[in-house]
């Protein structure tokens, strides 16, 4: 009788102990995973633009009474993609960085289902939302000239 209660005290505390490592192993998995550095991509900034949204500040005496926010929308392709984001920045004065002012330069990108991050040249990120993706036609190579025409 003794032996069948330190038999099952036993396999009661080796269960425990599978229970607790397994337990570590799954809590352990989403630290391993958030570990990843994210993922970069090449591409150019297509056209920025900077312009402004009308918004209420109150009502007084029935007629609204406006103030205009700035925001940045910019275009980037990459690669066969041209994605069209929203930047508010928090200082009316604020400005996107002066390399990205130059036409066609290449910035890093990393994209979300809503957003895109894009890379500033101190190493910062800057986060637009996504407002329209757009399919562009693949830059044609030239294989092989044309054939003249007969």
């Amino acid at each position: 009788m003794q032996t069948d209660i330190e038999v099952s005290e036993c396999l009661i505390l080796a269960l425990m102990k599978f229970c607790f490592v397994l337990l570590l192993a799954v809590a352990a998995l989403p630290g391993l995973h958030a570990a990843e550095k994210p993922l970069y991509q090449t591409g150019k900034i297509v056209d920025i633009q900077q312009k402004s949204r009308t918004r209420i500040l109150y009502y007084q005496v029935d007629t609204p009474v406006t103030t205009e926010d700035p925001y940045f929308e910019l275009s980037v392709q990459v690669k066969d993609t041209v994605y069209v984001g929203d930047y508010s920045p928090r200082h009316p004065g604020d400005a996107l960085p002066d390399e990205w002012n130059v036409p066609q330069s290449e910035v890093r990108v990393r994209l979300d289902k809503h957003y895109m991050y894009l890379m500033r040249p101190a190493g910062t990120e800057l986060q637009f939302v996504i407002v329209k993706r757009m399919a562009v036609a693949p830059a044609q190579t030239i294989a092989e000239p044309p054939s003249p025409k007969k």
